[in-house]
């Protein structure tokens, strides 16, 4: 097996997708940050940005989550 199809595989595996989860996470601190200086400048388009980013973090959290149900113990890199 190539490294290069190690790397693909590691995306589909459970420590994979806790990488994706955690930087995913990391990446709502952003949007946070975000939303509180809309909130504090009054700027309602920047906060309805923020929302909606919040939004599409919580989604794709979601998403990883049922991905790492998905995986189960059958994982053979990490398990």
């Amino acid at each position: 097996m190539s490294a290069l199809s190690k790397a693909k595989g590691f995306k589909k595996s459970k420590a994979g997708t806790y990488l994706s989860i955690g930087t995913t996470a990391f990446g709502a601190l952003s949007v946070i940050k975000q939303a509180r200086k809309a909130r504090s400048e009054h700027d309602t388009l920047q906060l309805v940005d923020a929302v909606v980013s919040a939004a599409a973090i919580v989604t794709g959290l979601a998403i990883l989550v049922r991905e790492l149900k998905r995986i189960g113990d059958d994982d053979v890199l990490f398990g």
